[in-house]
């Protein structure tokens, strides 16, 4: 009588994913290690192979999990396993996180919300390798209405337009405004040039009666607030 087919084994990774899933279930993120995390997204994204060690190498290769959510496609493609499909998801990821971060904040007070507004800034632009200005525009009952990036530079300077701040500004019928830039550097201190900009910003939008409540300097140690700072 012929010897019966042996059942093909499956693969070891498959039992693993599935303790994963049931941890992340029954005890939640916190008790997961960070890598862990990645595992679960890539396990959807990678079904057929075992993802643990890109998980370990993606975050070796980044640093952590803010700096590697802030990395733009062309640094994930330098990591083997990782395919256009898979990238782009991620970074999908990223960007959804950041979107329902911004949903929180439109339509309602800003000042009221201040913790959420700088979360929000930290979570966008804190790990940024060149500077951006953002604008965030807001109502007379100080609502947010607009958060737009008005310009991108270099790792330590990012040019600010005060005519054009203005322009747009009233294209949007805003009656208040935050300022927003990073350093990448890592120090939130202003610069000097960080203030004489925000002076003439201040200057442009007194005409028009528009307020500038505050300009935010953020960076991955922190943030820091000219208003906080008497500098405004």
């Amino acid at each position: 009588m012929a010897e019966a087919q042996k059942k093909p084994e499956e693969p070891h990774y498959k039992g693993h994913r599935q303790r994963l899933r049931g941890r992340f279930s029954d005890s939640g993120p916190d008790a997961l290690a960070d890598y862990e995390i990645l595992e679960l997204v890539l396990f959807a994204l990678i079904p057929r192979r075992d993802v643990k060690p890109l998980a370990k190498k993606m975050l070796a290769h980044f640093g952590n999990l803010p700096e590697m959510m802030a990395a733009p496609a062309t640094e994930f493609q330098k990591i083997p396993g990782l395919n256009d499909t898979s990238i782009t998801s991620l970074k999908a990821i990223t960007a959804l996180a950041h979107r329902a971060m911004k949903t929180e904040l439109e339509k309602k007070p800003v000042m009221n919300n201040w913790t959420r507004l700088m979360d929000y800034c930290h979570a966008t632009m804190a790990h940024e390798k060149k500077e951006h200005f953002r604008l965030l525009f807001l109502n007379k009952k100080n609502e947010l209405i607009a958060d737009e990036i008005q310009g991108s530079g270099t790792v330590d300077h990012t040019p600010a337009y005060p005519r054009e701040i203005m322009k747009r500004a009233l294209e949007l019928g805003a009656t208040a405004l935050i300022l927003v830039h990073n350093h990448p550097s890592g120090d939130p201190k202003p610069s000097q040039a960080d203030i004489d900009m925000t002076n003439a910003i201040i200057a442009a939008a007194n005409p028009f009666n528009i307020i500038i409540h505050d300009h935010i300097v953020v960076s991955r140690s922190g943030y820091s607030s000219f208003k906080n700072l008497g500098l405004i």
